[in-house]
């Protein structure tokens, strides 16, 4: 049997959390809802509430937001009251600053102000996009179903930012691996052959000169040439941030064979998503539209998306702006105006974001599976031309010796 940790609230109404044994999530929940509990997280292991995960002064991230998000939205499904759900939460939260940020919300509600309006403070932890869809929730009466819907765009995003970082690691990993590989062979390697090729001089085969000027030229200016790269990429970084710098780095970005097209996609899906989901939760869509332009990180794209509010206020087709852009693909253009045409722009973004992500995940797949091949063999082409020339100039040596 395995151990699963949950946190629930009891029959009493009060919050706690624990450790049960069953044969499976799915029995575990059922177990615990048996005994009349109303769950608010399940997962394997013992891991809630780790002292990792109470580290003072950790601040709240998106999977902490993703996780209050959930349980707020089943505790008001369940019937409870929006600050009674918010003081069960203060009582689980693990975080001091989640803690803090909650107790807040709390005082502000039983003072008389909407959840949104008391969220404001806290843009920089919730987002523009977060508290657009609690205030349509509100005017809804419907928070706890925005609230899941939030959920299920909270986890989408997550889902696939966690595929890119995650498909980008062995990739780096295996860069990383060639680099010291190779400098490790002629940092350490070579340099036990060249008391062995020191007299030969012009003797010696080409490669193996190469091989041991390359070796020599390491050894007397490694640390300068580490000082050097390090103080490019300072530069560079710096060179990033600047408003100029950043809109040449995404505009490279959007060039580069097969990576561009996964970045312009990825992007759009972000922007069509929340536009999606905004719309579906009863917000305008002249809003809905720059909320969703925050969450698009690449610059050539976000100033080209610039155009759209002007463009929706003075009364043109979300479409036909973005085709005068010329910047975006006719298949965007053409969904889009077929949700303005049949009255379902916010179904047709959402299938939009949809069709993209899995344009992104199978690009991602196109592109690991040329990449890795390239670094494997450039590694080891690198590797066997260093051990080629070591050969080469003992055989040279062994040949003067007789």
């Amino acid at each position: 049997m395995a151990h699963f940790s949950y946190k629930a609230i009891g029959r009493d109404g009060k919050s706690f959390s624990g450790v049960i044994e069953a044969d499976g999530l799915e029995l575990a929940s059922r177990q615990l809802r048996g005994q009349g509990y109303t769950l608010l997280k399940l997962e394997a292991g013992g891991k809630l509430n780790s002292p990792a995960n109470r580290a003072a002064g950790k601040p709240p991230g998106r999977q902490d937001i993703l996780s209050m998000t959930s349980e707020l939205a089943v505790l008001l499904r369940a019937g409870m009251p929006l600050d009674r759900a918010l003081k069960v939460l203060i009582d689980m939260a693990s975080l001091p600053q989640m803690h803090q940020v909650l107790s807040e919300l709390l005082a502000a509600v039983k003072g008389g102000k909407a959840l949104s309006h008391a969220m404001q403070p806290h843009d920089a932890l919730f987002g523009t996009f977060y508290i657009s869809m609690v205030r349509a929730g509100e005017a809804s009466g419907q928070l706890s179903a925005v609230l899941d819907r939030l959920v299920e765009y909270l986890e989408s995003a997550k889902t696939n930012r966690d595929s890119v970082v995650s498909a980008l690691i062995y990739p780096a990993i295996l860069l990383v691996v060639s680099v010291l590989s190779i400098v490790l062979m002629l940092g350490f390697v070579v340099p036990q052959f060249q008391t062995l090729f020191e007299d030969m001089g012009e003797a010696l085969p080409l490669l193996t000169r190469l091989v041991v000027d390359a070796a020599e030229f390491i050894k007397v200016y490694g640390w300068l040439i580490l000082l050097l790269v390090g103080g490019v990429v300072v530069y560079l970084r710096r060179w990033a941030a600047t408003e100029a710098g950043k809109i040449s780095l995404h505009q490279r970005m959007l060039k580069i064979p097969l990576a561009g097209g996964i970045i312009f996609e990825f992007e759009v899906s972000k922007f069509a998503r929340t536009v999606g989901t905004l719309l579906g939760n009863g917000v305008s869509l002249l809003k809905a539209i720059s909320i969703a332009i925050d969450t698009v990180n690449n610059r050539v794209i976000k100033d080209a998306l610039q155009v759209l509010p002007p463009a929706v206020k003075a009364g043109k087709r979300m479409s036909n702006a973005l085709a005068d852009t010329e910047m975006f693909t006719p298949m965007v253009i053409q969904m889009i105006r077929v949700g303005e045409e049949s009255g379902s722009l916010g179904q047709m973004m959402l299938e939009l974001a949809k069709v993209f992500d899995g344009h992104v995940q199978s690009g991602i797949k196109r592109g690991l599976a040329l990449l890795e091949p390239v670094l494997i063999l450039g590694m080891g082409f690198m590797i066997a031309v260093i051990i080629i020339a070591i050969l080469m100039g003992i055989l040279s040596v062994n040949d003067l010796a007789v």
